[in-house]
């Protein structure tokens, strides 16, 4: 019979049994990176960061939207300048490049400014190199944790790993195409929301980031 919610009483307990799941999926050689997605993203990866002896940081991801359908995605950038393009959308949507370099400019400048807010003048944790583990509280669309993927491997990461509580059953299957493994604790057919999974689904301000950040 397939569980009901809430399954976790909050973002720490979650990440607790997270991180046990990823034990067996990562190398144990201090050398894997948990990037949090802001903001409930980083509460559990700070869990699984502590408990895997693993570095911490927060990835800062927007997708830019097609601007008559904010929702279908052009590609991504991160904080840290990269962008994904997504072609296929590109060459279906007719836009110049003048007005492709508007879309993207506009996203890069919300990404600059989340990244001042949560971790002031320190510069991100460099992903090249090492496995990245791409955190988040709860996959809804999967729209973001997959601009994440894009954005991480963009960054030379050598290996993608996207872990989550909760997903839905039905989780767009280019997902598991965009990481090297998919995680999620559980999978149920009947989703509704992240925090209906949550006994304390608090919202998560930019302190607490910053805190767990040590920014």
């Amino acid at each position: 019979m397939e569980r009901r919610p809430p399954l976790w009483a909050d973002r720490t307990e979650a990440g607790i049994e997270l991180a046990a799941r990823l034990r067996d999926h990562l190398p144990h050689d201090g050398q894997t990176l948990v990037l949090g997605l802001p903001r409930g993203g980083v509460v559990v990866a700070a869990e699984v960061a502590r408990l895997l002896d693993a570095d911490l940081d927060a990835l800062v991801v927007c997708k830019v939207g097609v601007p008559w359908h904010p929702e279908l995605a052009l590609g991504a950038v991160g904080g840290n300048g990269v962008r994904v393009r997504n072609e296929d959308v590109v060459r279906h949507t007719g836009l110049t490049e003048a007005q492709l370099e508007q879309a993207f400019s506009a996203a890069e400048g919300q990404a600059a400014r989340r990244e001042q807010i949560l971790r002031g003048g320190r510069a991100p944790t460099a992903v090249a190199g090492r496995p990245a583990v791409i955190v988040d509280d709860g996959l809804a669309t999967g729209a973001t944790a997959l601009a994440a993927a894009q954005v991480v491997r963009a960054l030379s990461a050598t290996e993608v790993v996207l872990a989550v509580p909760v997903a839905p059953a039905d989780t767009d299957p280019r997902l598991g195409a965009a990481v090297d493994a998919f995680v999620a604790l559980a999978r149920p057919r009947r989703f509704g929301a992240v925090g209906t999974w949550y006994e304390d689904f608090r919202q998560v301000e930019d302190d607490d980031v910053r805190a767990l950040l040590g920014t």
